[in-house]
């Protein structure tokens, strides 16, 4: 049994299962498929998380997201499989390959494009509501790659540490909406039990093989939603093969969510100016009049890989 334990885990008490749903394919973006987890309507939006994607495609298939805004919360990529490229209207660019991970935060507004690479590429993006406060920070971001990430390794059970604690490792990703953010990979036969803060939105997705969490086993690509209270997650793996799953944990927020599509704010008032904001290339928006992303733009016209 591994465990990321501070104290007596005989004290800890271990959270029990609020739902599961399983996730199916279905279309985002221009030719890009992804299995929603957060996010779709039989979990919602669920505090301080607005949607979990599991993403896969190649561009050379047609799959893209090409320019596109955001305002008022963070979006956490995290590539499990090939490479995406991205471009933003301040001038910055770069590509996130196997392991990579980058952390936006959107705050007062950003226009990008994501672009996967040649190959196949699987991936996860998460969305992370920021407080009132917060939505009108300047945009900003936090990347590690497969080499800087942060990994720790104990009785079958190997973690990598996007955000938060696990195993004695901390990472040191700033998170304005207080989060955790773990890959675990488990050998057949191991469990894990990791402590979480008491209160927080837990749930964990599971992206390979099958766990068995609170006596239910758990296949691949299903969402697992803990309930609010308890400071720990048990899970093993019984299967046959290696298992791997994301577990998250954010602390709620409390305000309330105004969505429009890449829009997040806490009232319509603000959701009308923020596209008042987008159209007339204002208050955050500067950048946007005449901007138009390089590789959107080749991705659109079908010249990215000519």
């Amino acid at each position: 049994v591994s465990t990321q334990s501070t104290g007596n885990l005989r004290e800890m008490k271990v959270r029990s299962i609020l739902k599961v749903v399983g996730s199916k394919w279905q279309s985002e973006g221009r030719g890009a498929r992804v299995r929603r987890s957060i996010g779709r309507r039989e979990i919602g939006q669920i505090d301080p998380f607005l949607m979990l994607d599991e993403f896969v495609g190649s561009s050379l298939e047609g799959a893209g997201f090409p320019d596109h805004p955001h305002r008022g919360f963070e979006t956490v990529t995290y590539m499990l499989q090939g490479e995406t490229y991205h471009e933003d209207f301040m001038g910055n660019s770069g590509v996130l390959r196997p392991g990579g991970m980058q952390w936006m935060t959107a705050g007062r507004g950003i226009i990008h494009s994501e672009i996967p690479g040649k190959e196949m590429c699987r991936g996860l993006q998460l969305w992370v509501n920021l407080k009132s406060e917060d939505k009108m920070v300047e945009p900003s971001y936090q990347e590690a790659t497969a080499e800087t990430m942060l990994v720790a390794e104990e009785s079958g059970v190997k973690v990598k540490v996007l955000a938060g604690e696990s195993m004695g490792r901390r990472s040191e990703v700033r998170t304005r909406t207080p989060s955790s953010y773990l890959d675990f990979e488990l050998q057949a036969g191991a469990t894990m039990t990791q402590p979480v803060s008491d209160g927080w939105t837990t749930f964990l997705y599971t992206l390979d093989g099958e766990v068995t969490s609170g006596g239910q086993v758990i296949p691949a690509h299903h969402t697992v939603v803990f309930e609010q209270s308890g400071d720990a997650v048990t899970f093993t793996n019984n299967g046959p093969t290696i298992s791997r799953l994301v577990l998250i944990s954010g602390k709620p927020i409390g305000e309330p969510v105004v969505q429009h599509g890449p829009f997040v704010m806490n009232t319509e008032r603000e959701i009308e100016q923020t596209i008042e904001d987008y159209r007339q290339h204002k208050n955050g928006f500067e950048n946007a009049k005449n901007w138009q992303s390089d590789i959107g733009q080749k991705f659109l016209r079908g010249t990215l890989w000519k």
